[in-house]
């Protein structure tokens, strides 16, 4: 029978299905994108008779797919952590799903692996913006702070690869950094020996230095909202600088409108890190998704931009 991999092309995704084939080596097919392309279903919808592994992407977004999947008699085992919706119920269908606001995909498939490959789970928490998970699950393992601090920056600069409106906008495609992964059970040995991490990291300054200068366009009792124009730049910055502002003021919610090629603007959410919920409460009102504590809007059109002020207001003012 085919195997099929399909997984978000952020850290959590990445990490999830990297603990998942460290654990039971398969030879499939991956099915990946930009953070923001989560209707990955869609690809494979002529799929018959084949085990599919999906990771890190909603059950909600992709219900229609999903259902026409388990249909054509493919055995389905899905791990998520994003808004679910009403659970399908199928003999073929295996959730793995909690969409509670302190976990992520890959701390699903820790669990379900009983922490055997935890120092990824840990990566990926970290690249969830997930940082008092992550720093339980190291506790678990007795790391000390160096060790905690090079597992940190791992998570996210895996996770800032993932953002862009294409793949073009990346530095690698999700599938080349995951398969750049696979060798390696110890992320330690990757992180001091990948030629990929250094370009990562290398990006990831010269994108911080230039977003280091934006202000808020709107600030108010409820939260900071900042605006990017149309550069790849500020595409691929988009979620590492959304999680490092509401890190910085973790009692504030958070939104980055970053203009697109079309003019439309792609949305990161971060609701308050002292109270992480609401984000894809937000976020479904303007046909976008996601989790309690982060989530995203694809395409808000300028004539929205004012009302989602407004709904952002309403949503995060206590």
């Amino acid at each position: 029978m085919p195997y099929i991999d399909v997984f978000n092309g952020d850290a959590d995704g990445i990490c999830a299905l990297h603990q998942l084939r460290l654990h039971n080596p398969q030879k499939s097919s991956l099915v990946t994108g930009v953070k923001r392309d989560n209707l990955l279903l869609k690809r494979i919808i002529a799929t018959r008779d084949s085990t599919l592994t999906v990771l890190d992407i909603s059950s909600h977004a992709n219900r229609d797919s999903l259902l026409q999947l388990l249909k054509q008699g493919n055995t389905v085992h899905y791990f998520d952590h994003h808004f679910a919706g009403e659970m399908l119920e199928s003999p073929l269908f295996h959730p793995h799903i909690n969409t509670s606001p302190d976990v992520c995909s890959s701390i699903l498939v820790d669990r379900f692996l009983s922490g055997k490959y935890r120092l990824w789970a840990i990566v990926a928490s970290f690249g969830d913006n997930l940082h008092v998970s992550a720093h339980e699950l190291a506790g678990s393992l007795k790391l000390n702070p160096k060790k905690t601090e090079e597992l940190r920056e791992l998570g996210e600069l895996i996770n800032y690869n993932a953002y862009g409106e294409t793949i073009d906008d990346l530095h690698f495609s999700p599938e080349v950094l995951f398969k750049a992964l696979q060798p390696f059970s110890n992320p330690f040995e990757f992180y001091h020996t990948s030629g990929e991490l250094n370009q990562l990291r290398e990006g990831f300054r010269n994108d911080m230095q230039k977003a280091k200068s934006e202000i808020p366009v709107r600030q108010t009792s409820a939260g900071r909202i900042y605006q990017f124009q149309n550069h790849a730049w500020c595409r691929r910055v988009s979620g590492v600088y959304s999680n490092q502002i509401a890190r910085e003021a973790p009692d504030l919610a958070h939104a980055l409108l970053v203009e697109r090629k079309d003019g439309t603007f792609l949305v990161s959410v971060r609701a308050p890190i002292s109270k992480p919920q609401g984000a894809e409460k937000l976020c479904i009102k303007f046909s976008g998704g996601g989790r309690a504590a982060a989530a995203g809007i694809n395409n808000l059109v300028p004539e929205e931009v004012d009302r989602f002020f407004d709904a952002f207001d309403l949503q995060f003012t206590i």
